[in-house]
């Protein structure tokens, strides 16, 4: 909750998060967060003044080196952070990634990249950073793929 003239307002954290596969792998980061080390697609926040593609393409290169490049939107979920009044809006998208042209130095908080199959992501639930990460990696195997021009930015 946002606090603003001492009124209680609501609103979602826009994130976006993105779906690679590559030989039944996806691509997954390792990171220490609060709730200690997760497993998360590479995700993160949408800023100020970049389109949905834009934030995902660089959350992509900042969390993991990988070169993002979107073909369409997986799903958007709504999701509630347990034991706390904060929402995520997560934009998943699909699409294909280029390996980093150097080493790449990745965002604060990530200790490892790794290329994961959907079974030993699924081992991995408890330490998933949310369970939006494999419903997300479901629905792509299932299909789910709407094209980019699904999304209209009118700014």
């Amino acid at each position: 909750m946002i606090v603003n003239n001492g009124l209680r307002v609501w609103k979602p954290n826009a994130t976006v998060a993105a779906v690679v596969e590559r030989d039944g792998r996806f691509l997954m980061v390792e990171e220490d967060t609060p709730d200690g080390r997760r497993l998360n697609q590479p995700a993160g926040h949408l800023e100020r003044g970049e389109t949905l593609v834009q934030a995902v393409v660089r959350e992509t290169r900042e969390e993991s080196g990988w070169l993002f490049t979107p073909h369409g939107l997986t799903g958007i979920y709504l999701a509630d952070r347990p034991d706390s009044d904060i929402t995520y809006l997560r934009f998943a998208f699909h699409g294909d990634a280029l390996p980093p042209p150097a080493p790449p130095r990745l965002d604060d908080g990530i200790v490892a990249v790794h290329w994961l199959s959907r079974d030993e992501i699924a081992a991995e639930a408890a330490r998933l950073r949310s369970p939006v990460v494999l419903r997300c990696i479901d629905d792509y195997l299932a299909g789910i793929l709407y094209p980019l021009e699904l999304i209209r930015d009118l700014r």
